[in-house]
Order: structure tokens, then C-alpha cells, then sequence
């Protein structure tokens, strides 16, 4: 339980996104809080907020385990990527940092990019070597995009905000340790309603495709690569032609872990100030040239 509960707290920073208008001149501003489950018992709590200034990008969140959980694990993190949108490609990160903390240890790590490439990473502390480790080559950090920014998701130019390639795409993202790709693809389209959205919403089912830095030989690793049961709802934002997460659901090897949005407040006009960060990957971690 202790380290399912700290992996749901990184994976809720590092996996959840709020969108806003990459070209909006005086910038704007999205909050959205998420409710977190597993097996359908209440987890924790995510809060996550982006500004967007022209076509850059800077997104922070935290996230809390609470009840249980928290008593168990003391489990809680913090985020932030930043970056640039450019028409329907995908985002181009320049730093990702995240910390992770339960009540007997905390991990950070912090990562810089520049042109998609992976410039220099800190991870505090390192790593333990296992035999089973699977090495990550230069080649698997190039073209690559952080876990926050992947699901910022840039509508297909030629389609409509709702048209269901939009969900057919694969995001290659790279998390300062591990190389992956999470394969979409369309399953359905339904009509949701929440505090600040209501509407369609594009169902993509997901796919985890492991390319190195995972432990090959872990059960876990082998689970989620047969996983089947894995889905993201996306919404529409009809200025900017983007699509946000209101949900993502994850088959875990103990039951259904989910990620439900319950509030979503979109601010136009002068972007607010963000929040303190974890750690700027831009200010921490300099890029360097990759081979």
C-alpha cells in the first residue's frame, strides 16, 4: 500500500496537465482540482494551476494523499514543467522537476530540455542499480516531452475540437529516469458536466509501451504493459484548439485507480502569478549538448 499510494501522488504531478490558449497575447490562467481513487475509496487530492503568456507555458501542481493513505504513507509531491506551444505540435519542454515525499524518504528530480532533447538531469537521491534495469540509450532521450506537459494536447489542425483523431496520437515522454511511449487511440465520444465544464468529451483508451529505465523483470512493469484497461476523457478549449484531462482511469494491480477533475476555472486577461515552485528545471539544470 505505502508504495502504491507514493507512486499515485508522482504519477497524479507528473501525468495530470491544465491547458490554456498557446497564443493568447495577455495570457491566461487554469485551475483545476482532482479527486483521487483506488478500488473507488478516496486516495487524495490534486491541485494544479498553468499560465500562458504568447506561446509559453508554466504549470504547477501539488498533490496530498489524505485519511488512510495518509497516515500510512505521509505521501505527498509537488510539480512544475515549462515550455512552448507552437499550432497543433506537440509541446516543446525546456525543464520538468518534480518532488516526490512519504514519511520515510523524498526523491527530486529535476530535468532540463532543450530542441526535445534531454540536456541534463538530477536525481536526488540517484537511483539504485538493479540488474534488471533496461540502460536508456542517448537516441531515447531525444524527441521527447515531459510527463507534465505530454498531456498538453494541441488539436489536429485540420480537425474539428471534437473529431476523433484527435485522440489518435503517441506521446513519447521521457521522466528524468525512464523512457516511454503512451500509445492513444479513440474509443468513444460522451457528454459530461462539472463545475466549469459542460459538454463532449473525446474517450481515448492508453497504452504503456516501456522503452528503458524500467525493471523489466518487476511485476508491475509486466502488469501495465499488458494493461488494456487504461483511459483519458479530453475536453475541448475552443479558442486555443486544445484539449485538457477531466479524467484518467488506470487499471492498478490492487483495483481502478482514477483521476476525476472536480473543479476546472479558466481566467483570461493578465496571466496571475504562479504559485512557488518545486524547482525550475530551466534555473536549476542548464542545457547542455546531447550526442
Amino acid at each position: 500500500m505505502r508504495l502504491i499510494a507514493s507512486a499515485l501522488v508522482t504519477l497524479t504531478l507528473a501525468g495530470s496537465a491544465s491547458l490554456a490558449q498557446a497564443q493568447s497575447p495577455q495570457g491566461q490562467t487554469l485551475k483545476v482540482s482532482y479527486d483521487i481513487t483506488l478500488a473507488g475509496l478516496p486516495l487524495g487530492k490534486a491541485d494544479l494551476s498553468s499560465s500562458f503568456n504568447g506561446a509559453r507555458y508554466e504549470m504547477e501542481g501539488r498533490a496530498k494523499l489524505t485519511g488512510l493513505a495518509m497516515i500510512l504513507t505521509g505521501g505527498k509531491g509537488e510539480a512544475n514543467a515549462s515550455g512552448t506551444l507552437a499550432g497543433d505540435a506537440p509541446p516543446r519542454s525546456t525543464s520538468f522537476a518534480v518532488i516526490s515525499k512519504t514519511s520515510d524518504n523524498q526523491r527530486t528530480v529535476r530535468m532540463g530540455l532543450k530542441s526535445g532533447r534531454v540536456a541534463k538531469i538530477e536525481i536526488e537521491p540517484p537511483l539504485e542499480p538493479k540488474p534488471d534495469r533496461v540502460p536508456v540509450k542517448a537516441a531515447d532521450k531525444r524527441d521527447v516531452v515531459d510527463p507534465m506537459s505530454a498531456l498538453l494536447m494541441p488539436a489536429v489542425a485540420s480537425k474539428g475540437l471534437t473529431d476523433p483523431a484527435n485522440c489518435d496520437r503517441t506521446l513519447p515522454v521521457f521522466d528524468g529516469a525512464s523512457r516511454m511511449n503512451v500509445v492513444l487511440s479513440y474509443a468513444e465520444t460522451k457528454t459530461v458536466e462539472m463545475a466549469g465544464y459542460s459538454g463532449p468529451v473525446l474517450v481515448c483508451n492508453a497504452r504503456y509501451v516501456p522503452i528503458s529505465g524500467h525493471r523489466s523483470e518487476r511485476p508491475a512493469t509486466k502488469f501495465m504493459q499488458d494493461n488494456k484497461d487504461m483511459s483519458v476523457w479530453l475536453a475541448p478549449v475552443e479558442g486555443p484548439r486544445l484539449l485538457f484531462p477531466l479524467k484518467i482511469s488506470v487499471r492498478t494491480m490492487i483495483g481502478m485507480g482514477e483521476l476525476q477533475a472536480s473543479l476546472w476555472s479558466l481566467e483570461g486577461g493578465k496571466t496571475s502569478a504562479p504559485a512557488r515552485k518545486a524547482e525550475t528545471g530551466d534555473e536549476t539544470v542548464k542545457a547542455e549538448a546531447v550526442p
